[in-house]
C-alpha cells in the first residue's frame, strides 16, 4: 500500500463542446453547486469542435465563486510558456487564487504543425516541458530581484520582466504516462494528473508509475509526498452492483478508497458530462469516500 496522506480532492473533467456554447459552463456551475472542488477541460486547440479551452477557464472564473478550475491538461507546444505563465497569472489574480495548472509535452503532432507549433520528438517533447515549468516558474518570482533569463535548447527567454505574481502558489501538475516523463513529474511537478482508460496496464499500473514518480523525487532531494496523484476516471451509477466504478453511489466510494489507500491517489476528476453523475458524484461519493479514507487512517 503506498497512502501518501494526501487529502482528497473531487473534481469533473467536462468536454468543451462548442455547441452549445454554454454547455461547459453551466456543466461548471453543476459542479460548484454539487461541492465538488475543482472543474477541468480538455486542450486542443486544433479542434474546432471544441473551444478554445484559456478562453473558457477565464468565462468559467466569472461564472463561478468559489470552484478552482484547470486545464487537463494544457497543450504546451501551442501555449508559448512565457506567455501562459503571464496569463495563468493574471487569471489567479482576477479569480481569488481559483487556477491550478495542468500542462502537457502535447500529443497529435500532425494537429500541432497544421497550427504553426513546431513538432517534437518523444524525448525532446520531455524536455521542452521541463524548460516550459521552468521558465513559468521563474517569471512568477517576483521576490527575486531583476529580470528573468532562460536560455534553452526550445525555449529563450532573455531577460523578461517577472511577474505579476499569482494571487497564490500555482500548483503545475502533469500529465504523464511513460517513464521518463514520470521521473520528469516527480523532479518538477507538484502534481500528477492522468487518466485510468489510458493507464497502459489498468488501476494496477498507478504502482510502477508511482515509483517512477518517487524516483524522479529522490534523485533532486525531494519527498515522495510532495507529489498530489490526481486520476481521470469514467464509469456509470446504477442500481446494481458492477465492476470498477459500475455501481450505487456507495460501491463509487469503497471503490475510490480503496485506490487512495493502496496506491496514493487523492483527487479524482469524473469525466462525465451529465449534470446528474456530477450531483450524484459530488453530493454522496466524496463525502462517503472521505468517510471511509479518514476512518481507515485512524
Amino acid at each position: 500500500m503506498t497512502d501518501y496522506g494526501h487529502d482528497l480532492i473531487f473534481g469533473s473533467f467536462v468536454t468543451p463542446v462548442s455547441t452549445p456554447v454554454q454547455r461547459p459552463v453551466e456543466l461548471s456551475v453543476v459542479s460548484e453547486r454539487a461541492g465538488l472542488d475543482v472543474v477541468s477541460f480538455q486542450d486542443h486547440p486544433y479542434m474546432p469542435a471544441l473551444q478554445d479551452t484559456w478562453t473558457l477557464l477565464s468565462y468559467v472564473a466569472a461564472r463561478t465563486e468559489r470552484i478552482r478550475f484547470t486545464g487537463n491538461v494544457l497543450n504546451l507546444p501551442l501555449r508559448p510558456p512565457a506567455v501562459l505563465a503571464r496569463a495563468a497569472a493574471g487569471l489567479d489574480q482576477l479569480s481569488g487564487g481559483r487556477f491550478e495548472m495542468g500542462i502537457g509535452a502535447g500529443g497529435f503532432w500532425d494537429a500541432i504543425g497544421a497550427m504553426g507549433g513546431q513538432r517534437l520528438d518523444p524525448g525532446d517533447s520531455v524536455l521542452a516541458l521541463e524548460e516550459g515549468i521552468q521558465i513559468m516558474r521563474g517569471l512568477w518570482d517576483t521576490s527575486q530581484p531583476g529580470g528573468f533569463s532562460f536560455d534553452g535548447e526550445f525555449y529563450q527567454v532573455p531577460n523578461a520582466k517577472r511577474g505579476p505574481a499569482p494571487a497564490h502558489a500555482i500548483p503545475v501538475r502533469v500529465g504523464s504516462y511513460k517513464p521518463r516523463m514520470l521521473r520528469l513529474t516527480g523532479r518538477v511537478g507538484d502534481g500528477w494528473l492522468p487518466t485510468l482508460k489510458y493507464l497502459p496496464e489498468g488501476i494496477t499500473s498507478l504502482a510502477w508509475m508511482n515509483e517512477h514518480i518517487d524516483e524522479g523525487a529522490l534523485a533532486v532531494g525531494r519527498k515522495p509526498t510532495d507529489v498530489t496523484r490526481y486520476l481521470n476516471i469514467d464509469g456509470r451509477f446504477s442500481q446494481a452492483a458492477g465492476g470498477l466504478f459500475d455501481g450505487p453511489p456507495q460501491q463509487w466510494a469503497e471503490q475510490i478508497a480503496d485506490v487512495a489507500l493502496a496506491y496514493g491517489i487523492s483527487g479524482f476528476l469524473l469525466m462525465s458530462d451529465d449534470p446528474a453523475d456530477l450531483e450524484l458524484f459530488g453530493r454522496e461519493v466524496a463525502p462517503l469516500t472521505r468517510e471511509l479514507v479518514a476512518a481507515e487512517r485512524d
